[in-house]
């Protein structure tokens, strides 16, 4: 009677085991499948900034400049840039992180060779000495029955994508940074050219002014009044050198060089290249690394919420030992010596004091804050390819209203020269003739290099190949 009513309890205590199992997998699902295009707002078919559907970007945008400095510099930069060289060992490091989070699920195999001394005391018959020899090897295995630790792992996993998808992004904005850097030094250097030629241009109406005023027909205010202008000259001059020091060391640091200023380039801006087939925004989601990365570092965060759940099932560990023990070291080899252990255990976790509980809400937490961080930054992706592409448009009418601006300033310099040599205007009417040259000229260049930075903005944000 009592072994059936002991034959009941087991059955019930089974039942209630299974009970609480199946309870708990039903809580403890996959990682949900994530749609890369889910980003919150409705994704055209063509961007709005241009007339209609494009072509997929193929170009390396590199080569579209045609110069070959440039594209010494960037590979120059791609090669010794340190900050990209952090990066790539980032990458290993994710890498062997995820080897490391997927070791649980292997069998973990050790050998202990040992050898112990021992002396045992009886009352009234002395002591013994003993020794033994041992070469034993151990095993302990956690066998992932539900997947909670395939499950890190793959958490591991997305995680290293990601880092591997922040090195092409960063190598990409390197590229972009020295290319940008490169036409940055360029324009400084024509600015300075340009403050050189006002200098002469200055200290030429310095001497019209001061032939004047020796003859009686100009005032002492108007010798005043150019040297004043000649002196701003100069200043301006100065500020021009002093940017191209200060760029050329940024671009130095950027090609992994000593700061040294002593980088020889060329001193002109090429004519932006053709407009550009920006594709289709879709297309962003799959091309750009920071995308990519922000979705991989979703998927991990998924990962982290289904191994988390899981941990509240059973684990089935499995623990063996096996080997020889000897008390003479030559017979360790001896088969007879052979020991060996096997346990297998089964550890259902009942009370944590919410440790598990909070691992899970911390872990979906993470993964809602995974999922905005990626809406966010796909939005923004967007958002970079059309204000670049419109802002190309209205960059270019501005770079022909400049130009147009600093032909006509050129020809009402000379005729304010004519004019007042002549008498016919006042000294500070050719004093701001002077002035707009100048200002229409430095404005035209600022404007020139702006375009072409923009056009490397807009490569960045399709994440276009280098």
């Amino acid at each position: 009677m009592s072994f059936a009513i002991g034959r009941i309890d087991l059955v019930r205590l089974s039942v209630t085991l299974l009970t609480l199992v199946l309870s708990l997998l039903a809580g403890c699902g996959t990682a949900p499948d994530r749609d890369a295009k889910n980003v919150g707002a409705g994704i055209p078919s063509f961007w709005t900034a241009t007339s209609g559907p494009q072509k997929t970007v193929s170009e390396r945008w590199v080569e579209s400049f045609a110069d070959s400095t440039l594209s010494a510099l960037v590979h120059e930069a791609l090669a010794g840039n340190y900050d990209l060289k952090s990066a790539a060992a980032r990458v290993e490091a994710a890498r062997q992180q995820a080897r490391i989070d997927g070791a649980g699920r292997w069998p973990q195999l050790f050998f202990a060779p040992s050898y112990e001394r021992a002396q045992v005391r009886s009352a009234g018959f002395g002591s013994t000495e003993f020794g033994a020899f041992e070469a034993l090897f151990t095993l302990d295995w956690e066998v992932d029955v539900w997947g909670r630790i395939r499950a890190f792992q793959q958490a591991s996993q997305q995680e290293a994508a990601a880092t591997e998808a922040d090195f092409h992004a960063a190598r990409l904005s390197l590229a972009a940074r020295t290319a940008q850097a490169y036409f940055e030094l360029a324009e400084a250097k024509l600015q300075a050219e340009v403050a050189e030629r006002s200098i002469r241009d200055r200290r030429t109406i310095v001497d019209l002014v001061r032939g004047r005023f020796a003859r009686g027909l100009a005032r002492g205010l108007d010798l005043r009044l150019a040297l004043t202008d000649l002196a701003n000259a100069e200043a301006q001059l100065a500020a021009a050198r002093n940017r191209v020091q200060i760029v050329t060391r940024v671009l130095e640091v950027l090609l992994g060089r000593y700061p040294a200023a002593d980088l020889t380039t060329t001193a002109s801006l090429p004519d932006p290249p053709a407009p550009l087939s920006a594709g289709v925004p879709s297309e962003l989601l799959e091309r750009r690394p920071d995308l990519i990365a922000a979705f991989d570092r979703l998927r991990a965060a998924d990962f982290r919420v289904e191994s988390a759940q899981k941990a509240l099932l059973p684990r089935l560990a499995l623990t063996a030992t096996g080997g020889t023990r000897s008390p003479a070291l030559t017979e360790l080899v001896d088969p007879r010596a052979a020991v060996w252990n096997v346990a297998i255990g089964l550890l259902q976790p009942l009370f944590t004091g919410g440790r598990l509980k909070g691992e899970i809400r911390l872990n979906q937490a993470l993964a809602e804050e995974a999922l905005n961080l990626y809406k966010n930054t796909a939005l923004n992706a967007f958002r970079e390819v059309e204000q670049s592409l419109a802002a190309e448009e209205w960059l270019r009418e501005e770079e022909r209203a400049l130009k147009e601006a600093v032909e006509q300033t050129e020809a009402s310099r000379k005729l304010a020269v004519y004019s007042y040599r002549h008498g016919f205007i006042e000294i500070l009417t050719l004093l701001d003739s002077y002035r707009s040259t100048l200002n229409a000229q430095s404005a035209h260049l600022a404007v020139k290099r702006q375009l072409l930075s923009n056009r490397i903005d807009l490569y960045l944000a399709l994440g276009g190949e280098v």
